[in-house]
Parts: structure tokens; sequence; C-alpha cells
């Protein structure tokens, strides 16, 4: 979360607290549509608030997209209508519905938030992990939490990653295969992920 005054001289603030959001979470494929959706919500804050307003960035990654929110002081939700030829405004909002898998504005109890949802890829490094952390989660409800380390703490978090790892090893013996093979085609598949992304 990011707060800000709504004007021009800060929309390059804006940008680069975008790319250090989304770069450590293996989404720089999306730090240029980020940004510019952040630009255009910060913008529409300057011409329909105003200048120097106060307005906050909330960048949140989801199962399946990144979420970009700009909450402002006005309870005045924006309206998608057709621009005109010779409208000088209006295109952003349509910009955005372009861009996004979704988007939408809600009253809040300080003014409001406009948000857009940025779709991820399906094999993007986030989905994989958020698809791992969810299936870390059903994991320690099935063994208890007395049996494993809480989370939080780094050794702990390999500890749990581990031990699914060697259950899952069991488990591909149990179907006949062989474990070592399995770790290989493992390794191979992720130094190709990494390779593709790279």
């Amino acid at each position: 979360m990011l707060l800000f005054k709504a004007c021009p001289e800060n929309m390059r603030q804006l940008r680069r607290a975008v790319r250090a959001e989304l770069r450590p979470w293996g989404l720089a494929a999306l730090v240029d549509e980020a940004e510019l959706v952040v630009t255009e919500l910060a913008t529409n804050v300057v011409k329909h608030v105003g200048v120097g307003s106060a307005a906050t960035l909330v960048i949140e990654v989801l199962a399946g997209a990144v979420r970009v929110e700009v909450h402002d002081t006005s309870s005045q939700v924006p309206v998608l209508t057709e621009p005109g030829c010779t409208s000088e405004c209006g295109r952003g909002l349509h910009l955005l519905v372009a861009m996004a898998r979704n988007w939408g504005s809600q009253v809040t109890a300080s003014g409001k938030a406009v948000w857009c949802e940025l779709a991820l890829s399906e094999g993007s490094e986030r989905v994989r992990i958020y698809r791992a952390d969810a299936v870390l989660g059903t994991y320690r409800t099935l063994v208890g939490a007395a049996a494993m380390p809480a989370l939080g703490h780094s050794q702990a978090q390999k500890e749990v990653a581990t031990t699914l790892i060697v259950d899952l090893l069991h488990w591909a013996v149990s179907q006949g295969c062989d474990p070592d093979d399995v770790l290989d085609r493992a390794q191979r598949h992720y130094e190709a992920v990494l390779a593709a992304a790279a």
C-alpha cells in the first residue's frame, strides 16, 4: 500500500512502486501493463477529484491475476460511456476495460476505490507459487499442525516442503515409478520454465 498525492509529478514514483512490487513476485512481464493502469487510475484522480488529492495505491496478487486499486476521497464512481470523436477525455477507462480481466469500483468509508485485474498467464511463476501454497496449506491440515513446524520461518517452510516431496516420492513408488526419474523429470521441467522466462 502506498499513500500518495495525486499530481502529475508523482506518476514516476507510482510507476517505480509498481516495478518494485511486481518484479520480486516474478511478474516482470506484467510491469508495463500495470504501470499503464496505475498511471491511468491516478490521472483520473487528478482530473476528477483534484490536483493534490490524497490517494492510495494497493497492488495485490490473486490466484490468477494482479489487482491494482487506487483509492481516493470522492464517492463519485466512474461510469463507462462512449466518448465522442472530439472528446478530450473518457478514453482511459475504455483502455483499462480492454486490458483488464475484470474491473470495477466501490464506494468506501472515505471515498471510493477503482480497481482493475490483470490476468496472469497460466504458466507464470506466481501462479505456480500460489498453487504450491495452496497444496502446502492443505498438506499441513492433513498431517496436523502439531506434526509439522509452524509456517512463517524459512527453515520451517523448507521442512514442510521437503516432507511433502518425500510423501510424493512414496506415492510415486506405489504407482510403479522410479523416484529418481520423477525427481529428474521435475528438475528438467523446472529448468525449462526458468529458461523460457529468461
